[in-house]
């Protein structure tokens, strides 16, 4: 779906607008994020886009079960919104310290740097099979865009999601919509048209 390339192009541009957002929040972890959230637990979470490159390359699988980006989401649709992923989130804000910001700018520069010595062909072992390194990493890429566009919201800032990231997100998220038969309330929607349904997720 994706070359390689532009994928580590989108990842790196993803990761460092996380980055420099993360700066933007100041003294203002405590404060209310996203659902349960708030900012530190918000930012941890975002930071688990980073993390889990790290964590699955150090655990290759031995075949490839998943083929696409947009076949990951749908296969970890229903785990996604469990207690447990909130809780990971909260238990990733606390791992980032005393001082947020700076963590997930080493984090940031630790996992760029590594992906850089890949070629997009490693079968790393995720949470729903195996998948090809080229083919999860743009799922990343879409949480990077997704949360940290969720940060900039609540911290009132221009969502300034990067070009490259913000066209593989849109472009999961369009076959997201295909096949699950969402195509006509996102293009309405896309178009000035009447809003969308409450509720409404191609996720």
């Amino acid at each position: 779906m994706f070359s390689w390339g532009d994928s580590r192009t989108a990842f790196a541009d993803a990761a460092g607008w996380f980055v420099r957002t993360a700066v933007l929040v100041g003294d203002q972890w405590d404060r209310p994020g996203l659902g349960d959230w708030d900012v530190r637990a918000l930012v941890g979470h975002t930071s688990r886009a980073l993390l889990t490159v790290e964590a699955y390359l150090a655990r290759p699988a031995a075949a490839v079960d998943i083929a696409s980006a947009p076949d990951y989401f749908r296969a970890t649709s229903a785990a996604a919104a469990g207690p447990a992923v909130a809780a990971r989130g909260r238990d990733a804000g606390t791992a980032l310290g005393s001082d947020p910001a700076a963590a997930v700018a080493e984090i940031a520069a630790r996992v760029l740097a590594l992906v850089d010595t890949q070629d997009g062909t490693e079968v790393v072992a995720t949470i729903v099979g195996g998948m090809r390194l080229g083919d999860y990493l743009p799922t990343r890429t879409f949480e990077l865009a997704v949360h940290t566009a969720d940060l900039a919201t609540t911290l009132g800032v221009p969502l300034d999601v990067p070009p490259t990231a913000a066209a593989q997100a849109l472009h999961i998220v369009a076959d997201l919509a295909l096949t699950s038969g969402l195509a006509g309330p996102l293009l309405l929607a896309a178009t000035g048209r009447p809003g969308l349904p409450a509720g409404f997720s191609v996720l």
